[in-house]
């Protein structure tokens, strides 16, 4: 068992964690505050990628090797998240949450790229396997996010339309 991958595995599990309590917290905090939930149906197979993608590493990372290089592009992901839901704030959710007056946000990342949550969930799906050498892990699950993500964006963009 190689102990820094189970160390990185066990940082990302706790970290993804505490963003799914600080997401139902932020939910319910816009919900009594009149936004509403779109989109909910898809919700399900957005958890069932995450989940299985973070097991199936769980299952077959923690006994191989390192790639320092691989470990600094997730890291770089990560500073990334962090600077999405810091720009985010109370407002950041695992959900499409919409509240009617509330403007778009046009700071931090979201001066550069919609959706910019979207982007980093694309790069760590594909990067954290490839840290332990997983290609195949990384080529499957980055196609089944690309499928959910497809439905979630439709659904946001709606949203955000009303």
């Amino acid at each position: 068992m190689n102990w820094l991958a189970v160390a990185i595995l066990g940082f990302v599990t706790l970290e993804r964690l505490l963003e799914l309590v600080i997401a139902r917290t932020n939910t319910a905090r816009l919900v009594a505050k009149g936004a509403r939930e779109h989109g909910a149906s898809h919700y399900p197979a957005i958890v069932a990628v995450h989940a299985a993608w973070l097991i199936t590493l769980w299952l077959l990372a923690t006994g191989r090797p390192i790639d320092p290089f691989w470990l600094a592009m997730f890291a770089m992901l990560l500073i990334a998240r962090f600077w999405v839901i810091a720009t985010l704030g109370p407002r950041w959710t695992t959900r499409i949450i919409v509240h009617p007056d509330a403007p778009l946000v046009r700071k931090g990342p979201y001066r550069f790229l919609n959706h910019p949550n979207y982007w980093v969930v694309i790069g760590e799906i594909a990067v954290l396997p490839l840290v332990f050498g997983l290609i195949y892990v990384a080529l499957l699950f980055s196609l089944l996010n690309a499928a959910v993500l497809w439905v979630r964006i439709g659904a946001e963009n709606a949203a955000l339309r009303r």
